[in-house]
């Protein structure tokens, strides 16, 4: 029996649309799913494409590929969760459609439960991110530093470092937390994140040392 796809790419601007730079990234993640994971044989029914923010609900392009894949019975195709939505409001709708099947390249093996859960982790880690980077601005304002020179241009990358190590832990704590206080070792840890194609903050698989990294930020934050 041949397998079926509809796939959806989504760009955030015209020129990346037209310079073909962000089109090119997913059509890569793509080919090696097809190319990788997918039963064979496979007919790629259309390709669909919108050029709008990530943030935009209307889009008309992922409403003809999603109106093609239920009436196919084919599975939506897309390189990155992040394709279909930045909100996991809109993701779970999709989720929730039973007449939709959804296929993430760059998570091959995951199910609808895993993709909502690392939505969830997602948005979260983005909202953190940018309250914690207001935050710092704010408060280096209030100090009188006057941001923009090379120093303070250092220390704005050096902040947002610590940010992004901060909320890459807080991503995980839900799962690390109960873990640890339950007796799992870091590497059982960190075959459960795996496990739950959660990824590293680099795209990695988790190891015992990033996992104790983690919880040892967690610590030394609620100290």
């Amino acid at each position: 029996m041949t397998k079926k796809y509809v796939i959806y790419r989504r760009v955030s601007s015209k020129a990346q649309g037209e310079s073909g730079l962000g089109l090119d990234a997913q059509d890569r993640d793509i080919a090696l799913f097809l190319e990788n994971y997918s039963d064979t044989p496979f007919e790629v029914l259309g390709t669909f494409t919108d050029v709008l923010s990530g943030a935009d609900a209307h889009r008309p392009q992922l409403a003809a590929a999603i109106e093609l894949a239920k009436k196919e019975g084919a599975e939506l195709l897309v390189s990155k969760l992040d394709r279909l939505s930045r909100k996991v409001s809109q993701i779970a709708t999709l989720m929730d459609d039973k007449a939709l099947k959804i296929r993430v390249a760059a998570m091959p093996h995951a199910d609808k439960f895993q993709l909502h859960i690392y939505a969830a982790l997602a948005e979260q880690e983005r909202d953190f991110i940018s309250l914690r980077t207001k935050q710092a601005l704010a408060a280096a304002k209030a100090r009188g530093v006057q941001l923009g020179g090379l120093r303070d241009k250092t220390m704005k990358r050096n902040e947002a470092a610590k940010q992004a190590a901060d909320a890459a832990a807080d991503r995980v704590a839900s799962i690390v937390r109960p873990m640890r206080e339950s007796g799992a070792s870091y590497q059982k840890i960190a075959d459960a994140l795996n496990a739950a194609n959660v990824p590293t903050p680099r795209g990695k698989k988790w190891a015992a040392m990033s996992v104790k990294n983690a919880a040892d930020r967690l610590s030394a934050r609620a100290a």
